[in-house]
C-alpha cells in the first residue's frame, strides 16, 4: 500500500511539472480550462480512476459529463428556462399592416403577429376580413380584403408574386384603389420586396377585377402612391408624385397617415417641395391635420450628406414654445415625410442656424434624427 500511495504521489508531480511547463505555450483563456480539480482527484481517488481521468481529459470533456449527471442535469435545465424565455419574447413580431381608417383612408397600423417564416404572406392573410386579425384589430380601423380570401406569395429579384383565389374579386369599387395601395404598401415594408404583381388563380392581372383599374407590366410600387391628391393638378403630365405625413385622430391619440401628392416640375428640389406641402397642409382632405404650423419657412436651401438632410427655419418652427422645443407631430412629420426619399436616411433641425433643440421630452436633439421603426403603434 506504501509503495502504491507513492507511485500515485509520483504521478501528481509528473503531472504538474508538465503542466508547469507547458504553460508558456498556452494563453491565459485556454489556461483555465485545464481546472485544478484533476489533481485532487489523483490525490483523493485512486490509481484506477486517475488514468481513465488523465486520457479523457485530452479528447474531451464528454466523459465527465457523463460521469456527473446531477451537476450536469440543472444546467441544463437552467439553460432551457432561458432559452424558453427569450422564445417567449420572440413569439410576437410587430408588423405595418395597412388598413382602412374611418376617414376612408389607407394607413399603416403596427400589430403584433405570431413570429413566422413566410412573413410577406402572413402579412397579407391579417389583411383579409374576419380573419386571424379580427381580435387585435384597432377601433376604427377595417380590412381591405374579402373574407375567405387565400393568398400565396412567391418573391422573386425584388417582385412580390400574389396569387388570390377568386374571394379576392368580393369587393366593393369604391375600394379597389385602396385595395391596392393596403397590398402594396404592406409587402414593400419588407426589404426584400419593391414590387407587387397580383394573380388571381394563378393568372396574371392587368386590371383590377372589379373597377378595372390598370397595372403596370412591371407591377405595383410606392411610387404608384398612396391615398393619392390631385386637387389643384391641372397638367399631371408636367408632375411628380411625393408623399407627406398628415395627421389625423382617434379617440383623442394622432396616428399618421401618408398622402402622395402632385407637385409641379418647375420645383426641383424633392425636400424643399415636401416641406412646402407640410407647411401648406392637405387641402381638401379635411379629415387631416399637418404637423407643420403657419409661418414657418425655410432660411437656406436643405443639404444632404451621406444620407443626413439638414434643415435650417426660421422660429416659427418652435410654435408656441418659448424654449427651443420642436413639437413630436412637427418632427414626426418632417422624418417620416423626408425619409420616404430613397437618398435621406435622417433629418438634422436647426432654428436660426442654431442647433440647441430639445424635443417635447425636454431632450438635446444632438444627433440627426432617423425614422421610427413602426410608424402608428398602439390601440385606438
Amino acid at each position: 500500500m506504501f509503495k502504491r500511495a507513492q507511485l500515485a504521489a509520483l504521478i501528481v508531480i509528473l503531472a504538474a511539472s508538465g503542466f508547469i511547463s507547458g504553460c508558456g505555450l498556452l494563453n491565459k483563456g485556454k489556461e483555465k480550462l485545464d481546472p485544478p480539480k484533476e489533481v485532487s482527484y489523483l490525490k483523493e481517488g485512486e490509481e484506477i480512476e486517475t488514468s481513465p481521468k488523465k486520457e479523457g481529459e485530452e479528447i474531451e470533456t464528454s466523459p465527465k459529463k457523463e460521469g456527473e449527471e446531477i451537476e450536469t442535469s440543472p444546467k441544463k435545465e437552467g439553460e432551457e428556462q432561458e432559452t424558453t424565455g427569450e422564445e417567449e419574447k420572440e413569439s410576437t413580431v410587430m408588423r405595418d399592416l395597412y388598413l382602412i381608417d374611418r376617414n376612408g383612408l389607407v394607413v399603416s397600423q403596427s400589430l403584433p403577429l405570431p413570429a413566422s417564416d413566410s412573413a410577406a404572406k402572413q402579412a397579407l392573410e391579417y389583411l383579409v376580413a374576419d380573419g386571424p386579425v379580427t381580435d387585435i384589430l384597432p377601433n376604427g380601423f377595417r380590412t381591405v380584403l374579402p373574407a375567405d380570401t387565400a393568398v400565396d406569395v412567391d418573391i422573386q429579384d425584388g417582385t412580390a408574386i400574389v396569387d388570390f383565389s377568386e374571394e379576392f374579386a368580393n369587393y366593393e369599387a369604391k375600394d379597389e384603389k385602396k385595395i391596392l395601395q393596403a397590398i402594396t404598401w404592406t409587402l414593400t415594408q419588407f426589404d426584400t420586396i419593391d414590387r407587387v404583381e397580383l394573380r388571381m388563380n394563378g393568372h396574371k392581372l392587368n386590371e383590377m377585377p372589379v373597377d378595372k383599374t390598370p397595372l403596370s407590366e412591371k407591377g405595383v410600387s410606392r411610387q404608384d402612391g398612396i391615398n393619392v391628391e390631385k386637387t389643384g393638378v391641372a397638367d399631371i403630365t408636367n408632375t411628380r408624385p411625393l408623399t407627406v405625413y398628415y395627421l389625423a385622430q382617434s379617440n383623442d391619440k394622432p396616428y399618421y397617415v401618408p398622402v402622395t401628392k402632385r407637385v409641379s416640375n418647375t420645383e426641383m428640389d424633392d425636400v424643399t417641395a415636401i416641406v412646402n406641402e407640410l407647411i401648406e397642409g392637405p387641402g381638401m382632405m379635411t379629415a387631416l391635420v399637418s404637423g407643420m404650423g403657419s409661418g414657418i419657412q425655410l432660411l437656406e436651401e436643405p443639404k444632404i450628406k451621406e444620407g443626413v438632410v439638414t434643415l435650417n427655419f426660421n422660429e416659427a418652427v418652435l410654435g408656441s414654445s418659448k424654449e427651443q422645443m420642436i413639437s413630436e407631430e412637427t418632427l414626426q412629420s418632417l422624418v417620416l415625410s423626408l425619409t420616404e426619399l430613397n437618398d435621406v436616411k435622417s433629418v438634422a433641425i436647426s432654428v436660426e442656424g442654431k442647433k440647441e433643440l430639445v424635443n417635447e421630452k425636454g431632450e438635446p436633439l444632438t444627433a440627426p434624427v432617423s425614422r421610427p421603426e413602426k410608424v402608428n403603434t398602439g390601440s385606438y
